[in-house]
């Protein structure tokens, strides 16, 4: 800026102020943006749309950020809340996903969905006590959800209360005859009850609701194997691992809930030359110890 002041700067700065003090405010007020409330939150609807279809892609590292920006221009959304919590959930971020489903509930209580996925962030802390009292209050609100009940049943599992567990998933199957997936814990917890023929029972049941359900037809294939039939066995475990070759990985199992009398069996088993063949051809030449 010039070190000098001309004359009709001069005489305008002087003009200034000469000028009553209300206009002098005036002339210095600066414009402020007005902010359409409703258009930010249309905007933030839009992102959240755009977040939930990325997180169907397991593209968190882009829904994330969107699903963010989204909880900032509609607050007040309790679905843009429940997105967040549950891609922070996937992500594995637990903190963050409970503090924005805690976030959703306070907007919508009656939204069961999140004391679901409540539960499920408690779960995955190992936090079951607390995940049982999540899906019971979810329950409460949504009682007919067999989702709901075979979670419960897992927290169930993992505390050690096998009834519990076995009556939870009971209900599931009441919501849902096809609900294979309860079906095949109750084989889990029969197995390890040392319920052989019950447990077989469950994961034949499993089976013919689902025939490209892994892992029921490989714990199946086992329980064949101790049993001592081989050839049946053997066609049944290679058919699971050429569905999901994750199943041969005994780190995996366990995070299925797959205990230690059946890992043990399930061990041995895969250590066969034809189910290790199969395992090879799935990219897993050697089970996880």
């Amino acid at each position: 800026m010039p070190k000098h002041v001309g004359l009709i700067s001069l005489m305008v700065v002087c003009s200034l102020w000469s000028m009553p003090r209300a206009a002098h405010a005036q002339a210095l007020t600066p414009h402020t943006l007005q902010l359409d409330a409703a258009k930010l939150e249309k905007q933030g609807l839009s992102l959240a749309q755009e977040a939930a279809q990325l997180g169907q892609f397991q593209q968190f590292e882009l829904a994330l950020p969107r699903a963010k920006l989204a909880s900032q221009l509609a607050p007040k959304n309790d679905k843009v809340w429940f997105l967040l919590g549950g891609l922070q959930l996937q992500a594995k971020d637990y903190d963050a996903a409970i503090a924005a489903l805690q976030k959703a509930q306070s907007l919508n209580p009656k939204n069961a969905d999140v004391l679901f996925a409540l539960g499920s962030a408690n779960f995955q802390q190992q936090k079951y006590q607390a995940a049982i009292s999540n899906y019971q209050a979810g329950l409460q609100l949504k009682p007919n959800d067999p989702d709901g009940w075979f979670d419960l049943g897992n927290a169930y599992y993992m505390l050690g209360r096998l009834p519990d567990a076995i009556a939870q998933y009971n209900k599931a199957v009441s919501q849902n005859q096809k609900f294979w997936p309860a079906i095949n814990n109750i084989g889990l917890i029969k197995y390890e009850q040392g319920d052989r023929e019950g447990a077989i029972k469950q994961w034949q049941t499993a089976v013919s609701l689902e025939q490209q359900a892994a892992e029921p037809l490989l714990a199946l294939a086992v329980a064949l194997y101790t049993k001592g039939d081989r050839q049946q066995s053997l066609k049944l475990g290679e058919a699971a691992l050429r569905i999901d070759g994750r199943y041969g990985d005994l780190n995996f199992l366990k995070e299925n809930l797959w205990g230690q009398r059946l890992l043990a069996d399930t061990k041995k088993f895969l250590e066969l030359p034809s189910i290790q063949a199969a395992l090879e051809q799935q990219g897993r030449p050697q089970p996880t110890q």
